[in-house]
């Protein structure tokens, strides 16, 4: 009876009404329920996402045809091992961020709990969505929520930093939607899966091709796209971060893997995938540069996104080669879990950090570590992750990323991974060598013994998903195998 009632729900269309109506709730009772609905929030769509892997995993990909009417006329939704994992990834840290937000935010969380549930809502919408217009649309809302919540200290530097990450959005989505609007003048379709069996190689397929690679790499923030993000990321509050850095960047990522797997496999050149790759090894380089250089601790943990988003953009070449598919498939979805978890743990860590401290200069955080022992142990143990470590999942990733890279003799792949993870322990430690030194009461504010196990516990429980994504490599690759939904590179899976 249970197995039957998981199978036949559409855990889809359930992932992504269940954030939407809270989201409503949330506007519609203000301050009288806003507790009720952040509960409801942590405990309602982790349950939604896991019910939708099990039915993935049980009975492979799943279509869910909204009204009955079917593609190419209505709206499709989509679900395969891919996208159940991508939502699942969202239930995770939004249950976290969702928690942490209770003892965060004071008179903001008026204005938090409906535009970040919304938020939540559009994420499995895109991570789900079968029809590259409905991927706009949901981008589009993705934005507009994003640059609320940016703004919602209503600092300077905030309202800067928003303003700037929404023109450069929407000129992303300008470029999204060109290229949209050129393959359905020549295909007669924006579903993905009959895109992938109507695209040639004609100049406007390869146009609109160019056009949404650069529109999404721009969302992305892909080197040399990047110079949005580090103020978006550094100016907003804590827990905003998390979803920015975690969550945000990685829908416009994933939609292009999905673009590159669903439409255009027939039509991609070994010489674009390969350009994708420079500019992530560029990333990984660059923006690990930065994080040494620069003084205050969320800036050096905004600049590190940065450098790790180039990892997920080496997928292109290495996934190019028919044996080593599987190997960079798993690889990357396996690192985009453990980033996730990894790096919205860190920025909640700083956040916890910065309400003790009163700022985030690195050189006046000494001895920090002892007034917030589980925060700072929080950010050790997602910076093992980050730097890929074992037994962490980040060390799972690149250790799949290194055999596709050796498996297809491509080994100048395999040494970016390796400097990467170097460079990340140098810019890591500069603060945890500064946080775990003694305390002479120099550097902080008096201790003022108030609890702050609301701002720990959540980093705390992420970091040590991001450490236990570890041990689930193998059950990954063969979950992967099994439920993807595409053509092409998917039959070497």
């Amino acid at each position: 009876m249970i197995w039957r009632f998981v199978e036949d729900t559409s855990w889809s269309a359930v992932s992504i009404f269940t954030p939407l109506i809270l989201a409503i709730l949330a506007y519609a009772l203000r301050d009288r329920g806003w507790r009720l609905i952040a509960w409801a929030s942590v405990v309602l769509p982790p349950l939604a996402a896991t019910a939708l892997l099990v039915q993935v995993g049980r009975i492979g990909p799943v279509r869910y045809e909204i009204g009955g009417w079917g593609s190419p006329l209505g709206i499709d939704l989509q679900a395969d091992a891919l996208s159940a994992l991508m939502v699942l990834m969202c239930a995770v840290v939004g249950s976290a961020v969702s928690l942490y937000a209770q003892s965060y935010f004071g008179p903001e969380r008026a204005h938090f709990w409906p535009t970040w549930l919304m938020v939540w809502a559009a994420l499995n919408a895109i991570f789900l969505a079968a029809d590259l217009f409905n991927v706009y649309v949901t981008l589009e809302l993705l934005t507009l929520g994003s640059v609320i919540l940016i703004a919602l200290s209503a600092s300077t530097s905030a309202l800067v930093a928003a303003f700037r990450y929404l023109m450069l959005a929407l000129t992303g989505s300008l470029f999204y939607l060109l290229g949209v609007a050129l393959l359905y003048g020549q295909c007669g379709t924006l579903d993905m899966a009959l895109l992938g069996q109507r695209v040639d190689s004609s100049v406007p397929v390869q146009l609109a091709q160019a056009l949404m690679i650069l529109g999404l790499a721009l969302k992305t923030a892909l080197v040399p796209l990047h110079f949005w993000l580090p103020a978006a990321h550094s100016a907003a509050p804590a827990p905003v971060s998390a979803v920015l850095s975690g969550l945000i960047v990685k829908a416009s990522f994933y939609v292009l893997v999905r673009l590159r797997l669903d439409a255009f496999d027939t039509v991609s050149t070994v010489a674009g995938d390969h350009v994708l790759g420079v500019l992530g090894a560029v990333a990984i380089v660059w923006g690990s540069l930065q994080a040494m250089r620069v003084k205050r601790l969320k800036l050096l943990v905004a600049y590190s996104t940065v450098a790790q988003i180039g990892y997920l953009f080496l997928w292109f070449p290495l996934a190019r080669e028919a044996g080593a598919a599987s190997l960079a498939t798993s690889g990357v979805v396996l690192f985009a879990l453990a980033h996730a978890c990894a790096k919205a743990a860190v920025f909640l860590a700083v956040g916890a950090v910065m309400r003790v401290a009163g700022h985030d200069r690195i050189s006046g955080l000494r001895g920090i570590g002892n007034r917030l022992p589980l925060a700072t142990f929080a950010f050790g143990l997602a910076a093992v992750s980050l730097m890929g470590l074992p037994p962490s999942g980040g060390f799972a990733a690149k250790w799949l990323m290194l055999q596709a890279a050796i498996t297809t003799g491509q080994w100048y792949w395999g040494i970016v991974i390796v400097l990467g993870g170097l460079l990340a322990a140098g810019y890591l430690f500069r603060f945890l060598s500064r946080a775990l030194e003694a305390d002479r009461g120099a550097d902080l504010p008096p201790a003022r013994g108030r609890s702050h196990a609301g701002l720990e516990v959540p980093a705390m429980l992420l970091a040590v998903a991001a450490c236990v994504l570890g041990f689930l490599g193998v059950p990954l690759c063969d979950f992967c195998d099994n439920g993807m939904s595409h053509g092409g590179l998917g039959d070497a899976l």
